[in-house]
């Protein structure tokens, strides 16, 4: 039996337009399951939750690699402040 990738570990696979693209279609499926649990439509309230833990899944692999990228004004910034 294979043992499961997280799915941070998957996303960290993904190159910087996959991401783009994954954070826009979460975005709006959120944002669509919200709609639809507002109008009483929406069966699997469940998916709100499992909607916004992706979200943030994807919002942390794109600031790591923010703060990991050479040139980066933040990391400048925090390594000023260290020292």
């Amino acid at each position: 039996m294979a043992k499961q990738q997280n799915p941070a570990s998957e996303l960290r696979g993904k190159n910087d337009e996959e991401l783009a693209d994954l954070l826009k279609t979460t975005k709006t499926q959120l944002f669509e399951a919200r709609f639809q649990n507002y109008t009483n439509r929406l069966d699997q309230t469940s998916k709100i939750r499992s909607l916004r833990r992706q979200l943030a899944r994807v919002l942390t692999v794109t600031t790591e690699r923010n703060k990991k990228a050479p040139g980066n004004a933040a990391a400048k910034s925090a390594a000023r402040s260290e020292g």
